[in-house]
Protein backbone atom coordinates (compact mmCIF):
# COMPACT_ATOMS: atom_id res chain seq x y z
CA UNK A 1 0.00 0.00 0.00
CA UNK A 2 1.24 3.72 -0.58
CA UNK A 3 2.13 5.43 2.36
CA UNK A 4 2.59 9.25 2.11
CA UNK A 5 4.78 10.39 4.92
CA UNK A 6 3.88 13.84 5.66
CA UNK A 7 7.12 14.45 7.68
CA UNK A 8 10.10 13.45 10.18
CA UNK A 9 10.43 15.66 13.26
CA UNK A 10 13.30 15.81 15.79
CA UNK A 11 11.94 16.64 19.07
CA UNK A 12 14.67 17.72 21.19
CA UNK A 13 14.56 16.94 25.40
CA UNK A 14 16.85 18.22 27.34
CA UNK A 15 20.78 17.15 26.82
CA UNK A 16 21.73 14.83 23.42
CA UNK A 17 19.01 12.53 23.14
CA UNK A 18 16.16 12.89 21.17
CA UNK A 19 13.20 11.35 19.82
CA UNK A 20 11.36 11.11 16.26
CA UNK A 21 7.92 12.34 15.35
CA UNK A 22 6.82 10.44 11.99
CA UNK A 23 3.64 11.61 10.69
CA UNK A 24 1.71 9.28 8.11
CA UNK A 25 -1.92 10.05 6.16
CA UNK A 26 -2.52 6.69 5.21
CA UNK A 27 -5.77 5.82 2.79
CA UNK A 28 -6.10 2.55 5.27
CA UNK A 29 -6.77 5.48 7.88
CA UNK A 30 -9.65 7.84 8.93
CA UNK A 31 -6.89 10.28 9.68
CA UNK A 32 -2.67 11.14 9.67
CA UNK A 33 -1.15 8.67 12.48
CA UNK A 34 1.49 10.21 14.69
CA UNK A 35 4.53 7.73 15.95
CA UNK A 36 6.70 8.03 18.18
CA UNK A 37 10.08 6.00 17.98
CA UNK A 38 12.63 6.73 21.00
CA UNK A 39 16.13 5.70 19.54
CA UNK A 40 19.32 4.40 22.23
CA UNK A 41 21.59 7.02 23.52
CA UNK A 42 24.15 4.77 21.91
CA UNK A 43 22.16 4.89 18.96
CA UNK A 44 25.49 6.69 16.58
CA UNK A 45 27.76 3.90 17.49
CA UNK A 46 26.46 0.69 16.67
CA UNK A 47 25.32 -1.10 13.30
CA UNK A 48 21.86 -2.63 14.48
CA UNK A 49 19.42 -2.40 17.14
CA UNK A 50 16.60 -4.71 18.21
CA UNK A 51 12.88 -3.13 18.39
CA UNK A 52 9.55 -3.21 20.37
CA UNK A 53 6.55 -2.03 19.20
CA UNK A 54 4.39 -0.51 22.20
CA UNK A 55 0.81 -0.39 20.94
CA UNK A 56 -1.46 1.81 23.74
CA UNK A 57 -5.09 0.95 24.81
CA UNK A 58 -8.20 2.24 24.19
CA UNK A 59 -9.00 5.83 24.00
CA UNK A 60 -5.25 6.56 24.35
CA UNK A 61 -2.48 7.77 22.03
CA UNK A 62 1.29 7.42 20.74
CA UNK A 63 1.90 9.40 24.16
CA UNK A 64 0.79 6.69 26.53
CA UNK A 65 3.41 4.72 26.88
CA UNK A 66 5.63 7.65 27.24
CA UNK A 67 3.66 8.51 30.26
CA UNK A 68 3.80 5.56 32.23
CA UNK A 69 7.28 4.56 31.49
CA UNK A 70 9.30 7.25 30.67
CA UNK A 71 10.24 5.09 27.14
CA UNK A 72 13.98 7.19 25.96
CA UNK A 73 14.65 5.94 29.61
CA UNK A 74 13.92 2.22 28.53
CA UNK A 75 15.72 2.46 25.21
CA UNK A 76 18.66 4.05 27.02
CA UNK A 77 18.65 1.32 29.65
CA UNK A 78 17.89 -1.75 27.18
CA UNK A 79 19.20 -0.64 24.22
CA UNK A 80 16.14 -0.97 22.52
CA UNK A 81 14.60 1.21 19.64
CA UNK A 82 10.87 1.48 20.76
CA UNK A 83 8.19 2.62 18.17
CA UNK A 84 4.56 3.88 19.60
CA UNK A 85 1.86 4.25 16.99
CA UNK A 86 -1.01 5.67 17.71
CA UNK A 87 -3.73 3.44 17.42
CA UNK A 88 -6.40 6.31 16.77
CA UNK A 89 -8.41 5.62 20.09
CA UNK A 90 -10.25 2.85 19.52
CA UNK A 91 -8.58 0.63 16.49
CA UNK A 92 -8.71 -1.94 18.12
CA UNK A 93 -5.20 -2.31 15.56
CA UNK A 94 -7.79 -4.35 13.14
CA UNK A 95 -9.01 -4.47 9.34
CA UNK A 96 -12.69 -3.35 9.71
CA UNK A 97 -15.05 -5.83 8.11
CA UNK A 98 -17.39 -2.54 7.64
CA UNK A 99 -14.94 0.14 7.90
CA UNK A 100 -12.90 0.76 4.74
CA UNK A 101 -10.90 3.50 6.54
CA UNK A 102 -10.61 1.83 9.57
CA UNK A 103 -8.03 -0.99 8.37
CA UNK A 104 -4.92 -0.60 11.22
CA UNK A 105 -3.85 -4.26 10.24
CA UNK A 106 -3.10 -3.12 6.30
CA UNK A 107 -1.24 -0.13 7.76
CA UNK A 108 0.78 -1.58 10.20
CA UNK A 109 2.11 -4.72 8.12
CA UNK A 110 2.48 -2.60 4.23
CA UNK A 111 3.09 1.12 5.27
CA UNK A 112 4.31 1.57 9.17
CA UNK A 113 6.38 -1.49 9.79
CA UNK A 114 8.22 -1.43 6.34
CA UNK A 115 9.09 2.36 6.86
CA UNK A 116 10.39 1.56 9.99
CA UNK A 117 12.75 -1.14 8.58
CA UNK A 118 14.03 1.87 6.24
CA UNK A 119 14.85 4.64 8.16
CA UNK A 120 16.54 3.08 11.27
CA UNK A 121 18.71 0.51 12.01
CA UNK A 122 16.58 -2.38 13.04
CA UNK A 123 18.07 -5.64 13.94
CA UNK A 124 15.38 -7.69 11.95
CA UNK A 125 16.05 -10.69 13.79
CA UNK A 126 15.09 -8.70 16.95
CA UNK A 127 11.79 -7.33 16.71
CA UNK A 128 9.40 -7.57 19.69
CA UNK A 129 5.69 -6.10 19.71
CA UNK A 130 3.77 -5.94 23.04
CA UNK A 131 0.49 -3.41 24.01
CA UNK A 132 -1.47 -2.62 27.56
CA UNK A 133 -5.53 -3.40 27.15
CA UNK A 134 -6.39 -3.14 23.36
CA UNK A 135 -2.99 -2.68 22.68
CA UNK A 136 -2.15 -6.07 24.22
CA UNK A 137 -5.03 -7.64 22.28
CA UNK A 138 -3.45 -5.44 18.93
CA UNK A 139 0.14 -6.87 19.58
CA UNK A 140 -0.82 -11.05 19.51
CA UNK A 141 -3.26 -10.36 16.73
CA UNK A 142 -0.76 -8.45 14.72
CA UNK A 143 1.73 -11.29 16.16
CA UNK A 144 -0.64 -14.11 15.55
CA UNK A 145 -1.13 -12.86 11.61
CA UNK A 146 2.29 -12.56 11.01
CA UNK A 147 4.87 -14.32 13.01
CA UNK A 148 7.95 -14.28 10.75
CA UNK A 149 8.21 -10.38 11.22
CA UNK A 150 8.57 -10.99 15.03
CA UNK A 151 10.92 -12.48 17.46
CA UNK A 152 8.68 -12.58 20.07
CA UNK A 153 5.61 -10.76 21.27
CA UNK A 154 3.35 -9.70 24.27
CA UNK A 155 0.54 -8.49 26.09
CA UNK A 156 -0.54 -6.75 29.46
CA UNK A 157 -3.74 -6.40 30.65
CA UNK A 158 -4.62 -7.48 27.33
CA UNK A 159 -8.40 -7.43 26.09
CA UNK A 160 -8.17 -10.79 24.48
CA UNK A 161 -11.83 -11.95 24.26
CA UNK A 162 -13.73 -9.06 22.17
CA UNK A 163 -16.62 -9.93 23.54
CA UNK A 164 -15.96 -8.81 27.33
CA UNK A 165 -16.52 -5.52 25.06
CA UNK A 166 -19.73 -6.12 24.07
CA UNK A 167 -21.26 -2.70 24.57
CA UNK A 168 -18.27 -0.72 24.96
CA UNK A 169 -14.62 0.30 23.91
CA UNK A 170 -15.86 1.32 20.32
CA UNK A 171 -15.88 -2.44 19.32
CA UNK A 172 -19.39 -2.52 18.16
CA UNK A 173 -18.44 0.19 15.13
CA UNK A 174 -15.57 -1.27 14.69
CA UNK A 175 -17.14 -4.85 13.96
CA UNK A 176 -20.56 -3.51 12.01
CA UNK A 177 -22.40 -3.97 15.58
CA UNK A 178 -23.07 -7.63 15.67
CA UNK A 179 -25.20 -9.42 18.26
CA UNK A 180 -23.46 -10.64 21.28
CA UNK A 181 -23.94 -14.30 19.41
CA UNK A 182 -22.58 -13.19 16.38
CA UNK A 183 -19.19 -15.41 14.89
CA UNK A 184 -17.51 -11.94 14.13
CA UNK A 185 -16.47 -11.55 18.09
CA UNK A 186 -14.64 -15.27 17.50
CA UNK A 187 -13.65 -14.28 14.34
CA UNK A 188 -11.20 -11.40 15.60
CA UNK A 189 -10.25 -12.54 18.67
CA UNK A 190 -6.67 -13.39 19.70
CA UNK A 191 -8.00 -15.88 22.06
CA UNK A 192 -10.11 -17.47 19.88
CA UNK A 193 -7.55 -17.76 16.95
CA UNK A 194 -4.27 -18.49 19.08
CA UNK A 195 -4.19 -21.82 17.64
CA UNK A 196 -3.19 -20.36 14.70
CA UNK A 197 0.18 -20.55 16.48
CA UNK A 198 0.32 -24.34 17.05
CA UNK A 199 3.79 -25.48 16.34
CA UNK A 200 5.38 -21.86 16.68
CA UNK A 201 8.22 -21.92 19.01
CA UNK A 202 8.88 -17.96 19.39
CA UNK A 203 8.14 -16.78 22.84
CA UNK A 204 5.03 -15.14 24.00
CA UNK A 205 4.38 -13.49 27.72
CA UNK A 206 1.20 -11.99 28.59
CA UNK A 207 0.22 -10.78 31.92
CA UNK A 208 -2.66 -9.51 33.94
CA UNK A 209 -3.75 -8.31 37.10
CA UNK A 210 -6.24 -9.96 39.52
CA UNK A 211 -8.07 -6.94 39.91
CA UNK A 212 -8.66 -6.64 35.77
CA UNK A 213 -12.03 -6.90 34.79
CA UNK A 214 -9.98 -9.08 31.31
CA UNK A 215 -8.20 -11.51 34.60
CA UNK A 216 -10.57 -14.13 33.73
CA UNK A 217 -10.26 -14.39 29.93
CA UNK A 218 -6.22 -13.86 30.42
CA UNK A 219 -6.15 -17.35 32.64
CA UNK A 220 -8.69 -18.97 29.99
CA UNK A 221 -5.70 -17.72 27.53
CA UNK A 222 -2.92 -19.39 29.51
CA UNK A 223 -4.66 -23.11 29.58
CA UNK A 224 -5.09 -22.37 26.11
CA UNK A 225 -1.52 -21.83 25.30
CA UNK A 226 -0.97 -25.06 27.58
CA UNK A 227 -2.73 -26.74 25.63
CA UNK A 228 -1.19 -26.20 22.38
CA UNK A 229 2.11 -26.61 23.90
CA UNK A 230 2.92 -23.14 22.96
CA UNK A 231 6.47 -21.35 24.76
CA UNK A 232 3.89 -18.65 26.61
CA UNK A 233 4.85 -17.27 29.51
CA UNK A 234 1.90 -16.09 31.90
CA UNK A 235 2.30 -13.78 34.98
CA UNK A 236 -0.79 -13.81 37.44
CA UNK A 237 -0.06 -10.85 39.93
CA UNK A 238 -1.99 -8.43 42.07
CA UNK A 239 -3.14 -5.28 40.63
CA UNK A 240 -6.02 -3.65 38.19
CA UNK A 241 -7.12 -1.77 35.19
CA UNK A 242 -4.21 1.10 35.48
CA UNK A 243 -1.09 2.50 35.04
CA UNK A 244 0.39 1.77 38.35
CA UNK A 245 0.04 -2.33 37.31
CA UNK A 246 1.42 -1.48 33.60
CA UNK A 247 4.27 0.30 35.42
CA UNK A 248 5.61 -2.55 36.84
CA UNK A 249 4.36 -4.88 34.14
CA UNK A 250 6.30 -3.05 30.97
CA UNK A 251 9.13 -3.56 33.20
CA UNK A 252 8.92 -7.38 33.22
CA UNK A 253 8.39 -7.55 29.95
CA UNK A 254 11.30 -5.66 28.99
CA UNK A 255 13.05 -7.78 30.86
CA UNK A 256 11.74 -11.19 29.17
CA UNK A 257 12.61 -9.84 25.49
CA UNK A 258 16.50 -8.55 26.54
CA UNK A 259 16.41 -12.38 27.41
CA UNK A 260 15.05 -13.60 24.55
CA UNK A 261 17.45 -11.92 21.77
CA UNK A 262 19.53 -13.53 19.16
Amino acid sequence: MKNHLLGLLLLLGLGASAQDQLIYQSKNLPKADTTWVFKPKNYAQQDKFPVIFLLHGYSGNYKQWNNIMDAQKYADQYGFILICPDGLFSSWYLNSPVKKDWQFESFFFDELYPDIQKKYKTDTQNVFITGLSMGGHGALHLFIRRPELFAGAGSTSGGIKLSDGFGKFGLGDLLGNPPATDEAWKKYSVIDNIGQLKGNAKPIIFDCGANDFFYASNNELKQKCDSLKLNATYISQPGAHNKAYWAKSIRQQFEFFKNQLK
